[in-house]
């Protein structure tokens, strides 16, 4: 489907509800879905989640959208991004739902002395040993520099809070919360932390 033509004709009738269509963005981006939801599972979510459940439901998102007219796609590649963002913001949501009923239910099984290997956890694992070590490390090294207040925000991130809560909760306003969680994300992502639940 390398065809711009081709490919818009393809969304045109998946839109539509042909199923011919569907299968054939379906198989666009499917693999790649797959395989982005194995890695972001990773030990912390595995046990909750399948990923094949979470790929079908990155598949019903698109469909609906597709027929909503809610999503401009321009390439495959377009797609295959779309598809992976809409993954990512799933896992990141059972995530905090998971953390929130967790905290709700007055299980604490969280280490709070753990964070770096929380992170670690959430961003999945590699296959490399060596690569997951120095992963491990660079996350350990970023931990220690978090000052009392950043670390305060990702712990009750990490517990299920959402962010009005934790405004409320540290005494800041909502504004001020928003921009030092975006600092955060990019400190994270530098450190190659997987940030969608943040």
């Amino acid at each position: 489907m390398s065809d711009a033509p081709d490919f818009a004709e393809t969304l045109r009738q998946a839109a539509a509800g042909d199923p011919a269509a569907l299968q054939k963005l379906v198989a666009e981006y499917e693999p790649k879905v797959r395989i982005v939801a194995r890695v972001l599972l990773g030990p912390a979510l595995r046990p909750y989640l399948d990923s094949a459940d979470l790929a079908q439901s990155v598949h019903l998102s698109i469909v609906a959208g597709l027929r909503d007219n809610k999503f401009r796609v321009a390439s495959p590649d377009d797609l295959i991004g779309l598809a992976v963002t809409i993954l990512r913001r799933k896992a990141a949501k059972q995530w905090r739902h998971l953390q929130r009923q967790r905290r709700l239910s007055g299980d604490g099984s969280r280490a709070k002395d753990d964070l770096s290997g929380t992170l670690a956890a959430l961003s999945g694992g590699g296959t490399d040993p060596a690569l997951e070590a120095q992963f491990r490390d660079q996350l350990a090294h970023l931990c220690s520099h978090l000052d009392e207040a950043e670390r305060r925000v990702i712990d009750l991130r990490l517990e299920g809070f959402t962010p009005a809560e934790i405004a409320d909760q540290i005494g800041v306003s909502r504004v001020a919360l928003r921009v030092r969680l975006t600092r955060l994300r990019q400190r994270l992502t530098a450190a190659g932390v997987v940030t969608d639940w943040l």
